[in-house]
């Protein structure tokens, strides 16, 4: 009779046993494969965060220059200016120019630009350098393309699965009936005092 009784409840605490076992499986794979997805999407969102702080994409840097001859503006022929830039670096590279006003040129060069006055020989070069990390991890960000926007619902996905799986691996007084209750209702109640302060 015992034997019988007791085939019910067997049954449930294997199916539990398995159905926790699977949800374990799939939590650490997910947790593998979405990484580093979870990497780019976590710094770029600072980086985006504090966009009104600085530019995220670019490092824009400035030098103060000087031209030691006088220069004259209609001495000033497309190869001249081609010239007059390698003096201050080489590597600089020549789009275009024009003189903003009689007294001063800006010219355009890869990456930046050159402004100089004419009657002082003072100037000021700018160039505008891609971050080599922030900048591509941006770029994703913002979902460029189709395919990668269908990956990032799919990422999007894997992410609310890590979450409501998580809640469910710890078991006992820090699982989710006790201590993970406590801690869960904190991270609820954050976002939503929020809210209910700066949008409501």
């Amino acid at each position: 009779m015992g034997y019988h009784l007791s085939q019910p409840f067997l049954h449930i605490k294997n199916t539990a046993m398995k159905w926790r076992k699977w949800n374990r499986i799939l939590h650490r794979d997910f947790g593998y494969i979405f990484f580093f997805t979870t990497i780019i999407y976590a710094l770029s969102g600072i980086a985006i965060n504090h966009r009104d702080d600085w530019d995220p994409n670019y490092h824009i840097s400035t030098e103060e220059i000087v031209v030691e001859n006088t220069l004259a503006r209609s001495a000033l022929s497309k190869s001249e200016v081609k010239k007059l830039i390698k003096n201050f670096d080489p590597e600089l590279k020549y789009r275009s120019h024009y003189f903003p006003s009689s007294d001063v040129i800006k010219v355009f060069i890869k990456d930046g630009n050159v402004t100089i006055n004419l009657d002082s020989g003072e100037g000021l070069l700018e160039q505008t350098k891609r971050r080599p990390v922030l900048a591509p991890m941006n770029y994703l960000h913002y979902n460029p393309v189709k395919w990668w926007t269908l990956f990032s619902d799919i990422y999007a996905g894997a992410l609310m699965f890590l979450a409501l799986s998580g809640l469910l691996i710890p078991r006992g007084k820090k699982g989710i009936t006790r201590r993970g209750a406590w801690l869960t209702g904190v991270g609820i109640a954050i976002p939503i005092i929020y809210l209910i302060i700066y949008f409501y």
